[in-house]
Order: structure tokens, then C-alpha cells, then sequence
């Protein structure tokens, strides 16, 4: 089985959630909730376009300020019973991406991107200091996984 990809996830997910009449806006705050995700409506408004192209969800009315509210439709519960174990692995994923964060996952992250964008201008020496750096971070991760204690630098 090919591995979904990440809008294949939401696509899954939000079909879930689409169990109960929900806009938007809605949405994104409930993955948000749930499993970390800070979605644009850039990302989710396609997804459903494309949900309710393909007929598994349809506008159920609109709410306040003209939103509009979808939910799933028989055509997309058959759909969510024919991928149940992709929904399970896709909540899995979610789970595991909002315990990242609440490791801290959003300051690495954060860190990443500050030095991509720094990478040009980085001396010989901030090289080697940031090798050094993910070197003994990825042993000592591997060694926390695989429960271990204290590791002896090389």
C-alpha cells in the first residue's frame, strides 16, 4: 500500500471530522486542538473543494456570517470505512506530531529555520560547532530511544 501523503492525511482527518456539522474555520481549530496542526485556510479550503468535488461532503447549511457549514455524506462515510487503517495511522501521526511539540518540537523547528537562513553566512568554525552539535544530539537521542543511560562521548 502506498504511503498517504500529508494532504492525504488531512483529507482523512477532516472527512472525520466531518462527521458533525463544522465550517472552516472550525475545522482548523479542531486539528488544532487535537493534533498540533496550525492549518492556513490556504491548506484546508482545497481539501474540502476537493472533498466536495469528489461527492464525500456537502455544504449543510451556512452559520453565522455566511459561513459555510459541511459535513460528510454516505459517499464519503464508504469512503472513511474503505481507508479506516489510513485514518488510524493518520491519528497516529497527528498524536505523535503534538507530542513532538510538546517536547518542544516548535523551538527546533524555529531553530532549523534560522539556520537555513543563516547557512551562507556561517564561519568554519560555527560549521564544525553545529556538526558537533546534531552529531552527539542524534547519538544520544538514539541511545534515550532505545533506552539507555548516559552514553560516553567518543
Amino acid at each position: 500500500m502506498e504511503r498517504p501523503s500529508f494532504r492525504g492525511h488531512m483529507k482523512v482527518l477532516i472527512l472525520d471530522l466531518l462527521r458533525e456539522p463544522m465550517h472552516g474555520y472550525g475545522i482548523m481549530a479542531e486539528l488544532e486542538e487535537r493534533y498540533g496542526m496550525k492549518l492556513s485556510a490556504g491548506t484546508v479550503y482545497p481539501i474540502l473543494a476537493s472533498l466536495k468535488r469528489s461527492g464525500l461532503i456537502e455544504v449543510a447549511g451556512r452559520g453565522e456570517r455566511e459561513k459555510k457549514t459541511y459535513v460528510i455524506t454516505e459517499k464519503g462515510l464508504e469512503y472513511l470505512s474503505e481507508h479506516a487503517e489510513e485514518l488510524i495511522e493518520a491519528k497516529r501521526r497527528m498524536r505523535a506530531y503534538k507530542a513532538f511539540l510538546e517536547l518542544g518540537g516548535d523551538e527546533l523547528k524555529a531553530a532549523f529555520r534560522e539556520l537555513f537562513e543563516s547557512m551562507d553566512d556561517l564561519t568554519d568554525e560555527q560549521r564544525e560547532e553545529i556538526k558537533e552539535l546534531f552529531t552527539g544530539c542524534a547519538k544520544k537521542l538514539r541511545l534515550i530511544l532505545l533506552g539507555g543511560g548516559r552514553y560516553e562521548r567518543d
